[in-house]
């Protein structure tokens, strides 16, 4: 059974993110729905509603698109049903049509495509559609949303009637009309409208002989509204057909009403239904806003965030166009606190805030901004202590009221609980609040709680590092720029930089270098040594990240140069091998060249045959029997380092050949003219033109006319 109060879900600002999740819904009862979502108070309801929500998330960049989810709410309408003898409207009807007809649309989507809505086909499949109420009112109402014809024979007769009797109310006026008009009794306007009913604008002098009802006059008088006499009759059958009109319908939405009161649990159902169906799609947008994902769930004890973002803040910079810094952090049994200290905002409450925030929001079905590798497990509880907590109402001190909730840590506390603490121990005494803060922390530990505390407290620090099953952290800071780095870093304990922030915001040196003679030398030396290791620690991961790089990079050059290293020498095997059978064919050709010469000179044929028998005995008492498929195998690798002999002479001659026909192609150089005193010179691709003046040991002096220079004569060319 989770359990997590009101007061955690404040101090986590679960109700703005659930604010943020609502401005997402397309029906007012959703977002109102929304607003009220709680952690689930089953664990194993969690699960499904992560994968409804996932499974609407992916819907928006598919082609296979959920259908339109949107409906009016039927409370209205589920209350008169309530009520015996009560009769719903017409535009109450339309209302529950529609969400009728929205919940057949969704169940029949999800029930074709339940291979890839698996989540919310499973949810769908739950509801019970019966198509009895769209069909009967159907059978009621036309596609506009009025009522049919013939939607019964009373009904269907009533109507037929009125059309015959406002064609002769027509009909009548029009003669009355003509007459009149013909008569001049007419003002220009000659006809209006009185309360619905076609009326003649009669001169008020002629009022007299026009017979019918008075409906009115003009404000000046001058004109009187007749309704002729011709017409009277048919309007008062006019009247008292709409009138039985109206009756019929009241007794047709009467019945209807009776048919559907018996089945308002399936309205109210149907309802439900699309409630949540906008609740799971309001998640998957706000999803899409953070870049909400699954995370892996874990059976047991184990979280695990990477690169997590807060979501408010991260909306927040997204409209400032700011970036927003993500935070890595773990907790597992053998390291399951977490001490947090830096020095003030550098970010380790937005830090703890984070793991809470999300933690919730994974409890309550909504997918957070994470790497998807990410790994989270679920808490009966999760107790909180955040921000200043001081209560005028009920006269609590800061301090009083964290005593308060220490107390109700001590007693909800268990190995199922997730504890976050900000500046533990503050409010009193530094050494004795931090005493008892110590004391609490020793107690959470002991019942094997999980948690993230930040603090400035020395001693805190220290039982952290002396925990085997707790550990200490910090928020990284540039001690040169004085700016925070929004990096958490597992491992060691954190300065707060007190006298350094102090620095940053403008206070005199003089007045800090007098602080620090106020405290103990000993604490100045210690803090100074906790911010000089940061450094250190700062550095040697850069230098390690630095040396894992190179080493990388090593290791990748070493294997190329050794896949290289192979390739030659496997080249150079085949090359020697090559050369060794062409030296073999060598040297028996030139004892087949000598053969050869001696018979041409001696015409011996039998000493010649006795010879190149003998050799080729020689030749075959060095060759080992091969197998035929090693023979075949033997000569097509021969083949193949000759083709590849081949090639490379190919590509060498190919590329000497290229040589020599761009050393033709270049123009041989220009014959070097000898310079002497008075040419007309100018400067290798320059456009001034001078004349030597005189030449001693290489050098010329040019004159220009304006001015004259000394160049060396290589640098010059005769124009």
């Amino acid at each position: 059974m989770i359990r997590i109060t009101k007061k955690t879900l404040e101090d986590l600002e679960f109700p703005s993110v659930l604010q943020q999740v609502a401005s997402n819904c397309i029906t007012e009862m959703g977002a109102v729905a929304t607003l009220e979502i709680l952690p689930f108070a089953d664990q194993d309801a969690i699960q499904p509603e992560l994968a409804r929500v996932k499974e609407f998330s992916a819907s928006f960049n598919g082609d296979n698109r959920i259908p339109n989810h949107g409906f009016e709410a039927l409370n209205k309408e589920l209350r008169l049903l309530e009520i015996e003898n009560s009769t719903i409207e017409v535009s109450g009807f339309r209302r529950i049509l529609g969400a009728s007809e929205t919940t057949r649309s969704l169940l029949g989507f999800f029930r074709k495509n339940e291979e890839f809505y698996i989540a919310l086909h499973a949810f769908s499949s739950e509801i019970n559609f019966d198509s009895s109420i769209s069909e009967a009112i159907h059978g009621v109402l036309d596609r506009y949303g009025d009522v049919k014809d013939d939607a019964s024979e009373a009904l269907s007769e009533i109507r037929k009637r009125l059309s015959v009797v406002k064609g002769q109310i027509n009909s009548s006026f029009g003669k009355a009309l003509a007459r009149y008009s013909q008569a001049d009794y007419l003002d220009e306007i000659k006809e209006s409208v009185v309360d619905n009913r076609r009326v003649l604008a009669v001169k008020a002098m002629y009022r007299r002989k026009v017979n019918g009802a008075v409906m009115g006059t003009s404000k000046t008088g001058s004109i009187v509204y007749i309704e002729p006499q011709e017409t009277l009759n048919f309007a008062n059958e006019l009247s008292n057909l709409i009138y039985e009109e109206r009756e019929e319908i009241k007794r047709i939405l009467k019945a209807l009403t009776e048919f559907v009161r018996p089945k308002a649990h399936l309205l109210q159902t149907y309802q439900s239904y699309l409630t949540q169906i906008d609740v799971i799609y309001a998640k998957a947008k706000y999803a899409l806003k953070v870049e909400g994902v699954l995370p892996i769930i874990s059976e047991e004890k184990h979280t695990y965030l990477k690169d997590a973002y807060h979501p408010l803040l991260l909306v927040a910079n997204k409209k400032r166009n700011e970036k927003t810094f993500p935070q890595t952090i773990e907790l597992q049994p053998d390291k399951r606190i977490i001490v947090i200290s830096g020095p003030n905002a550098g970010g380790k409450s937005i830090t703890l805030k984070t793991v809470g925030l999300l933690q919730i929001m994974l409890q309550s079905g909504m997918l957070i901004p994470c790497e998807p590798t990410s790994e989270l497990c679920f808490f009966e509880r999760v107790l909180t202590d955040i921000g200043d907590n001081q209560s005028i109402e009920n006269h609590l001190s800061t301090y009083s009221y964290r005593l308060k909730k220490m107390n109700q840590f001590l007693r909800k506390c268990n190995a199922k609980t997730l504890f976050l603490i900000d500046e533990f121990g503050t409010g009193s005494d530094p050494e004795l609040g931090g005493a008892l803060a110590e004391t609490f922390l020793e107690v959470f530990y002991e019942r094997e709680a999980f948690g993230i505390i930040t603090t400035h407290y020395t001693n805190l620090k220290l039982l952290a590092n002396e925990l085997p099953h707790a550990i200490n952290a910090n928020m990284q800071f540039d001690s040169r720029s004085l700016e925070p780095l929004y990096q958490l870093h597992l491992g060691e304990a954190g300065s707060s930089f007190t006298f350094e922030v102090a620095q940053k915001n403008g206070i005199p040196y003089s007045l800090i270098n007098r602080a620090k003679k106020k405290i103990e030398r000993g604490k100045v030396r210690f803090d100074k040594t906790i911010a000089n290791l940061q450094k250190e620690r700062s550095k040697l991961r850069q230098t390690s990240a630095s040396l894992k790089d190179s080493q990388v990079k090593a290791k990748e050059e070493s294997k190329q140069l050794e896949e290289i290293n192979k390739r030659v020498q496997e080249k150079l095997e085949s090359y020697q091998e090559l050369y060794d059978s062409n030296q073999k064919m060598i040297s028996l050709g030139k004892k087949f060249d000598a053969l050869s010469e001696r018979y041409f000179n001696n015409k011996r044929k039998k000493a010649l045959i006795d010879e190149l028998m003998k050799l080729v005995m020689v030749e075959n008492s060095k060759r080992k029997k091969v197998a035929p498929k090693q023979k075949k195998a033997v000569k097509a690798k021969k083949q193949e380092v000759a083709k590849e002999v081949e090639k490379e002479v190919a590509v060498i001659r190919k590329r000497k050949k290229k040589e020599k026909e761009k050393a033709k192609a270049t123009p041989a150089p220009k014959p070097k003219v000898v310079l002497k005193v008075g040419d007309r010179v100018r400067m290798i691709d320059g456009r001034a033109i001078g004349t030597i003046d005189s030449l001693e040991k290489n050098k010329a002096i040019v004159n220009y006319g304006m001015f004259t220079t000394n160049v060396s004569v290589n640098e010059l060319e005769k124009v």
